[in-house]
This record gives C-alpha cells, structure tokens and sequence, in this order.
C-alpha cells in the first residue's frame, strides 16, 4: 500500500497537480480559450471558456487516453468547476 501511495504522490508532483494548488491559465492564446469541461476529455460538454490569466484552484489530476486533466475551480467563483488538460496550467 505504501508502495502504491508513494507512486502516487510521484506522479502528482511530476505533474504539478498538488491538490488545493493555484494554477492560472496560461497558453491558450490571444484569440482562443481554454475550455473548461464536465469531464476529464474531448468528449465532454464544455462549461465555459477561459482566457489566460484566469486564476484557478487545482484538484486532483487524472490521466485519460495519454492526457492529463486536472479538476479545477474558479478561483473567484468557486462555484464554476470542471476539468482542463493540464498542458495549459501554470503555476502561480
């Protein structure tokens, strides 16, 4: 168990998932948004489009077909959450 714990806790790290983290958007380009969805894929509804400099708080991350994909919420309206492939997230 520990063994799987440890593995796990790696892999969050490596890819900049701590829970409770704050990441802001960043890569999505002048002219596009990064699209905030229901759930962690392409396949999924889209919820609402972010521009970069939006401000989110980061949940757990998943790993879905090769991508990763992070739960997030607004960070000035915690109400608004949903998933974003991790390849748009920044630290802030």
């Amino acid at each position: 168990m520990r063994t799987h714990f440890a593995a796990l806790l790696a892999l969050s790290l490596v890819a900049g998932c701590a829970v409770g983290s704050g990441a802001v958007v960043r890569g999505a380009g002048p002219d596009d948004l990064l699209k905030l969805r229901e759930g962690p894929s392409l396949n999924h509804k889209i919820i609402i489009g972010l521009p970069d400099g939006t401000r989110l708080t980061r949940q757990n991350c998943v790993t879905n077909a090769g991508k990763v994909w992070c739960r997030v919420t607004l960070t000035d309206r915690p109400s608004v959450s949903g998933y974003v492939s991790a390849d748009y997230l920044a630290h802030r």
